[in-house]
């Protein structure tokens, strides 16, 4: 599998580009701000034909590319429908009124090919599967994307679920800090230790480097190693 990711723009969103193969089909995750030049180097470089482009959830630092990424290379974007009305308004997601700009910009819409997301459904893409899961914490939205290789690692794309050493904020509208305990629990924490995070922002890591070092996640295992068993009716 090829998996290349870059940072992008003031925000420096991880953008992702996954493959076969070098000359293959390929998906688009998360093209955020200043995306669009690095994307078509990218693409160019290993011959490679987008056929969608992948949200993890509605905050305009991973959508802010999605209409002229998808319009140019005519691709349809998929994403929960929970976070759908962030691509047209965007300032919503930090509680800023209608029409509120970012970064200077005021014109905001949604491709013209938008697809809905739930919970367990596996996608067939460019050749691959991936497994969405609903996680919402971060956005009532959130979902990650997992990727097992034949014969190989899985990569797991987390979104701002989780990070190298962190996990994504929850104090922004819509976000659960109770929700994200429960989304950690139930699907990173699911995986082998050996799954590859390819995350929203940072550095690359591994489920068991963050479930041996990273105290968020540590505060949860140990959290459910002390509750008492469940009653008996």
């Amino acid at each position: 599998m090829l998996v290349v990711g870059f940072p992008a723009g003031p925000w420096q969103t991880n953008c992702w580009v996954v493959a076969p193969a070098t000359g293959e089909e390929c998906i688009v995750i998360d093209p955020g701000h200043g995306a669009e030049r690095p994307l078509d180097d990218v693409l160019d470089q290993h011959r490679l034909r987008p056929v969608a482009v992948l949200l993890t959830h509605g905050h305009v630092d991973h959508t802010w590319s999605v209409v002229p990424v998808c319009g140019a290379k005519n691709v349809p974007a998929l994403m929960h429908p929970a976070d759908r009305k962030m691509l047209v308004e965007p300032a919503s997601a930090i509680g800023a009124p209608p029409g509120t700009p970012i970064l200077g910009r005021l014109d905001w819409s949604e491709p013209d090919d938008v697809r809905e997301l739930r919970d367990g459904e596996v996608l067939s893409l460019a050749g691959l599967e991936l497994r969405v899961d609903e996680t919402p914490g971060h956005t009532p939205g959130s979902i990650t994307f997992t990727c097992p290789e034949a014969g190989g690692v899985a990569e797991f794309f987390s979104g701002d679920l989780l990070f190298a050493g962190s996990i994504g904020r929850t104090d922004f509208p819509g976000g659960s800090f109770e929700q994200m305990q429960q989304s950690l629990l139930r699907v990173p924490l699911s995986l082998p230790d050996e799954t590859v995070v390819r995350p929203g922002h940072g550095p690359d890591t591994t489920i068991g480097r963050e479930r041996r070092t990273n105290p968020f996640l540590l505060d949860i295992v140990e959290g459910e190693a002390a509750a008492p068993p469940p009653r008996g009716l």
